[in-house]
């Protein structure tokens, strides 16, 4: 036991875990929080819409998680089918393979 009353620590007088890193992300970048479906009070989404979709889907092709993008249940399900509707007529990709198949040929010449 130390002089003053507290217990003694190896940790070399920094306190807490993470090798003496602060907590907190501090200024990073912040998305605004709630569904911007619901914020436009809109309830269809438009599967021909390309642009507005290629928000909701990663460069290799995946859906991007509601927790990423922002949207509520509802909505997510609704992009969903408006994605998945896109890929069947081809106005989507259904992976990234086509990007990296046409960018590596033309690295290669």
């Amino acid at each position: 036991m130390a002089m003053d009353g507290g217990f003694d620590d190896d940790r070399g007088g920094r306190g807490g875990r993470g090798g003496g890193r602060s907590g907190g992300g501090g200024g990073g970048f912040r998305r605004p929080r709630g569904c911007e479906f619901c914020k436009a009070k809109t309830d269809i989404v438009d599967y021909k819409d390309q642009s507005m979709l290629r928000r909701y889907i990663t460069d290799r092709g995946k859906m991007e998680p509601r927790r990423k993008v922002g949207t509520c249940a509802r909505h997510q399900r609704v992009v969903s089918q408006a994605v998945k509707r896109a890929r069947e007529i081809a106005l989507l990709p259904y992976t990234g393979e086509h990007v990296r198949l046409s960018s590596g040929a033309m690295a290669r010449r």
